[in-house]
């Protein structure tokens, strides 16, 4: 355990298995998105986002006719430091494996989070993104972060 862990004790879920995912080849839809994005590892924990419950199927949406991705996350809690972090993975990992037409909207759930409002302005501000990502540091940790045997891309 690492010592001064915000959230010590997250609650765990299992993985559920899904059958196959048939869809015309050149569409994406928000199974595809959320199988690209389920397996970042939380920052804190070696799990998932989506063993925390950080992320479900039902926190992506697509629109593919408006080229727009839009994923709504849930930190573990309320006052979590890594909210951030959670977010440029997220966008990073959307922005790798799909096409730049694509808007990329990253927010915390609703009521989630204490300083909600602050951080989804940093995850959709495009000069803060770019900007996190040149510190050497916080892009190692999302690069850790990102690291896992899974590679989809469109």
């Amino acid at each position: 355990m690492t010592v001064g862990m915000i959230n010590a004790n997250p609650v765990v879920h299992e993985r559920p298995e899904r059958a196959a995912h048939p869809h015309p080849a050149d569409a994406i839809d928000a199974l595809d998105v959320f199988d690209t994005v389920r397996d970042i590892k939380d920052p804190e924990h070696p799990y998932s986002l989506e063993q925390l419950s950080v992320l479900s199927e039902e926190s992506v949406s697509v629109d593919e006719k408006l080229g727009r991705i839009q994923i709504t996350f849930t930190p573990t809690v309320q006052h979590c430091s890594m909210a951030t972090v959670i977010g440029l993975c997220l966008r990073l990992k959307l922005m790798q494996n799909f096409p730049p037409h694509f808007k990329i909207d990253i927010k915390v759930a609703p009521g989630s989070l204490a300083n909600e409002e602050s951080v989804n302005k940093q995850l959709n501000d495009k000069e803060r993104v770019a900007a996190a990502l040149e510190n050497p540091n916080l892009r190692q940790l999302v690069d850790e972060c990102l690291c896992s045997n899974d590679s989809h891309s469109y």
